[in-house]
């Protein structure tokens, strides 16, 4: 994942000694983070530069490390699947109930639950599905052998994005380098994604794993190296995570949730699903955390009752986040159209977050 303006609030939310672990949960500890970078965007077909997209200390981080090191200290109970949610008569209370455990009062609850959120369902019925978009994408992890491995790394030591006319978006990028002098230790993680219809996406959801894998290839000679050649060096059996595009906006008609007077809210993926191309989801969710503690210091501290407190999160929240949805679901359908992805976000304004986007 791509931590970039969302760094400031990461370290205010970490003690400093965690905070000095940083390095070792990127995909190449090796690397240091450069504090001015750049993305190049390249015409996937051709190989030419079309944009470089600023990246200043743009933190490429694993998502199961940085878990990991998020959780530490923390009580952490794995498993329990949320049922429902009760609130007492009182006004002070919120109780969660779980299928498979045992029940939690608290004085807040936070649904951060991800894009497919229980707890969203659960404060908004069904006006809290997700929204599958009209496109997808095909994911996968491989190692190569070290001369391939050094050969798809000569392109950039770690990551590269690209736009095809054909209609499709790529990224390339490595996952994690366990070993700097063993590149057949290396991980890729590369996807590509596509204009997918609705209707195509229900024809096409049974597909095997070796229908997906022939797809994705098929799709990949369209595009030069390091693409071309990274798919066709997979193995017949290669493992493939194909998805569709999927958000959910907190700004819209009918997507604003009772808070029960303070005593629940969401957070990231829950709150605000948003599609990648541009990079946004972890900088706000993170932001998000930030945000939402300093408001319960405020109730905590007496300095604003707990509705107050969490409204303001949320008006907050809301605003920056959801404006982003809106802009990377736009970005997403303008990027996979070539006659109008030089107009597209992502090439106008790169990753700047959303309220610092000109007009």
């Amino acid at each position: 994942m791509g931590l970039h303006w969302g760094t400031e609030s990461l370290r205010s939310l970490m003690p400093e000694s965690m905070w000095e672990r940083i390095r070792s949960i990127q995909v190449d500890p090796s690397t240091p983070t450069a504090p001015t970078d750049a993305i190049q965007m390249l015409n996937g077909k051709s190989g030419e530069k079309m944009t470089s997209v600023p990246a200043n200390n743009f933190y490429r981080l694993r998502r199961r490390k940085l878990r990991e090191l998020l959780s530490e200290g923390l009580d952490i109970r794995f498993g329990q699947q949320i049922a429902n949610i009760h609130y007492s008569d009182d006004g002070k209370h919120a109780t969660a109930h779980f299928a498979n455990g045992p029940s939690i009062q608290a004085s807040l609850i936070v649904g951060t639950d991800g894009a497919r959120s229980t707890v969203r369902n659960l404060l908004l019925g069904p006006q809290g599905a997700i929204r599958t978009l009209p496109y997808c994408a095909s994911f996968i992890q491989a190692r190569y052998t070290a001369e391939q491995a050094r050969f798809l790394r000569s392109f950039h030591p770690l990551f590269l994005a690209s736009i095809n006319p054909a209609g499709f978006f790529s990224f390339f990028g490595l996952h994690d380098v366990p070993d700097p002098d063993k590149p057949e230790t290396w991980t890729f993680f590369f996807y590509i994604s596509w204009h997918s219809p609705i209707e195509e996406q229900e024809a096409t959801k049974d597909w095997t794993n070796a229908q997906r894998l022939q797809q994705a290839k098929e799709f990949s000679k369209h595009f030069v190296d390091p693409w071309k050649s990274a798919y066709s060096w997979l193995s017949d059996d290669q493992e493939v995570w194909y998805m569709s595009l999927t958000d959910f906006d907190p700004g819209a008609e009918g997507h604003r949730w009772d808070t029960y007077d303070g005593r629940v809210t969401l957070a990231g993926d829950a709150a605000h699903a948003m599609t990648y191309q541009r990079g946004q989801g972890l900088n706000h969710s993170i932001t998000d955390a930030g945000k939402l503690v300093a408001s319960i210091k405020e109730f905590c501290n007496g300095k604003k009752s707990r509705v107050d407190a969490i409204d303001e999160y949320e008006k907050e929240m809301i605003e920056r986040a959801g404006g982003e949805v809106r802009m990377s679901t736009t970005n997403t359908e303008m990027v996979h159209h070539w006659e109008k992805v030089l107009k597209s976000p992502i090439m106008t304004s790169g990753m700047t977050k959303v309220g610092n986007v000109r007009k």
